[in-house]
């Protein structure tokens, strides 16, 4: 009978060469399944350009796909494709693309960029439009909530919240 020590030695080696982000907690709001990049798409495929450039929700198009942090994002334009990859971190939602107010409470629900606000540059996202109402009433003392959560369930897996 021939050792299966060899064949689990392989498993294990393969496991450990596998890149670091094969094992990233949800840090970023992404779409189920992958881009033709072989990323998970972000921000439903709207342009966080164009979003913040003219406070439009312009969908992009996979030929103007550009990643940040294994996370694929389109572009309606090569323009703010190009915009997005000089300064990513301008353009990217807070709190890694999830509800804010979902985020204050210490949570990481879907944001969807069908609601949103840009306050101070900043963009950010809510689930529905019962999310982003509730939002409006408070909406410094939501983003400061966020942002303390944030650090808190930034490594977190939205299903261990």
């Amino acid at each position: 009978m021939k050792s299966k020590l060899p064949l689990a030695m392989i498993a294990v080696a393969s496991i450990m060469t596998l890149s670091p982000s094969a094992f990233a907690v949800e840090e970023y709001n992404t779409s189920n399944g992958l881009t033709a990049v072989g990323k998970p798409l972000g921000m439903h495929g709207v342009d966080p350009v164009a979003f913040l450039d003219i406070g439009n929700r312009i969908g992009g198009a996979a030929r103007y796909t550009a990643t940040h942090d294994d996370v694929a994002y389109y572009f309606s334009s090569k323009e703010t494709k190009k915009k997005f990859q000089a300064n990513p971190a301008a353009f990217l939602p807070q709190n890694g693309g999830y509800c804010t107010f979902g985020v204050s409470v210490g949570k990481k629900f879907d944001g969807n960029p069908k609601f949103a606000a840009v306050i101070d540059d900043k963009l950010y996202l809510f689930l529905n439009e019962e999310i982003f109402r509730m939002f409006q009433k408070d909406k410094a003392g939501t983003i400061s909530k966020a942002a303390v959560n944030w650090k808190k369930i930034r490594a977190v897996a939205a299903k261990d919240l």
